[in-house]
Order: structure tokens, then sequence, then C-alpha cells
């Protein structure tokens, strides 16, 4: 067995946005759609001093700080936000990030999805939340296919199944492969353990926490061509 740290800059992009939001629903669609665009713009130009414009005071300074640091990994990043639904109770965004970062002479291919569940305070955003995270960091060109097939949600106390199915299934090549749990402020410093994989993926059966919260789940697949690395974001709640 072997031993793989997670790229820091995979669970920063987890930790960063559980930082974001929860506000109060204070204006028009119309309005809150030009606010999101033109924070799409911002984020794509790296506009650093005009996040003041989007953000509550109370956590501009953080957000700049950890904006900054995620520029700095990867300096060609992408945002794209879209499904902008401010139908329901509270307004609604898709957001994909994308950008490539150099690593010993290779190039690693980072795509970030999550959906974004927000309200606004006096026209800007503040104290919110992230759900249905998953991010993937890859040097092998899509070599292979792989579904990451964990739940964005479970019930607290529950069981549930973690799938992560190669496409197609393995043949005689050799893959390794690891997977492992954290807390949500917990993101930082382990190691996962890789062992090679006998079937066409890694198939496991954990069990949620009796209370409610976020678990991130971090795990690694290795094969001739590269490494793919990834983390999943489950929402453990009291009700479906």
């Amino acid at each position: 067995m072997s031993k793989f740290k997670p790229f820091q800059f995979v669970s920063f992009l987890v930790f960063i946005f559980f930082y974001l939001i929860n506000p109060k629903f204070a204006i028009s669609e119309i309005e809150t759609q030009d606010l999101l665009a033109n924070l799409e713009n911002t984020l794509n130009e790296k506009k650093l001093n005009q996040l003041s414009n989007f953000f509550n005071e109370d956590n501009l300074i953080l957000i700049q700080n950890q904006f900054l640091d995620l520029t700095e990994d990867f300096q060609n990043l992408e945002w794209e936000i879209t499904n902008k639904n401010t139908e329901e109770k509270d307004n609604f965004i898709t957001v994909k990030l994308t950008g490539t970062k150099l690593v010993n002479g290779e190039k690693f291919y980072l795509v970030s999805n999550f959906d974004y569940y927000f309200q606004l305070i006096n026209g800007k955003i503040s104290d919110g939340i992230i759900k249905n995270d998953l991010t993937t960091i890859r040097n092998d060109k899509d070599y292979i296919d792989i579904n990451i097939d964990i739940p964005n949600k479970v019930l607290s106390g529950s069981n549930y199944y973690l799938d992560i199915i190669i496409n197609p299934p393995l043949g005689s090549e050799i893959y390794a492969g690891g997977l492992m749990a954290h807390n949500e402020n917990d993101l930082f410093g382990q190691n996962i353990v890789l062992e090679p994989l006998l079937a066409g993926g890694i198939f496991k059966t954990t069990r949620a926490s009796s209370q409610p919260g976020y678990q991130v789940w971090t795990g690694v697949i290795a094969h001739k061509e590269g490494i793919i690395s990834f983390t999943k974001t489950v929402e453990i709640t009291d009700e479906l």
C-alpha cells in the first residue's frame, strides 16, 4: 500500500465556499440576476478590489484572502454561473469552476460544480451555503471515465453507498485507489491509503453521523496515465 496526500487546493475549494452565503431576499429578480452576472464577470476578470460590491463586510476580508490564494494556484480560472432561480424561498444558482495548474511539469485540470443557495441583505451576499459540491483534479487527459456516485443529501444516522465506478471496467491494467471522509473543518494534513482495485472501482457503505451537518469525501484513483483526485460534499439532514 502507498499513501497519497490530497492536494491542499482540492480541499481548499470545498473549504472556501462554506463561508460564502445565507442572506435575506431583499431585491428584485432582475436586480439579483444583474448582481450575479456582474459577480461572474468580476471573478473571471480577477478584480479583487471589486468584491466589496457583492459581499457583506463581515465576510469580505476572509473572501478576499481566499480568492487571492485560489487565483495564485490557478491563474486561468473560469467561473460560470447558471440556473439563476429566484422563484423559490431562497435564491439558487449552479456554479462551474474550471482551471489548470502545473505541478512538477504535469498539467492538472480542475473542474468544480456546486449548487449555491442564498438570500441577500441590502443587495449584498452574506453568510451563505454551498450544496452538492463535486470537485475533480486530474492529469490523465480523461484516459478513463469515472462515475462518482455519492449522494448529495442523506438522513442523519442512515446508511448510504459510496460508488466510484470506472468505465470501462478494469481489464489487465493495474489501478490503485482510496477514499476517506473528513469533517467540514478537518480537510488538511491527512493521507489517503491507496490499495489495488480488483473490481470496477471503489464500493463502500458508510453511516451518516447522528447530527445534521456536512461530511466531505476525498478520493484518489491512480493508473498508468496519471492521477484523478476528487472531493464530494454530503449534506446530513434530519429530513429529506
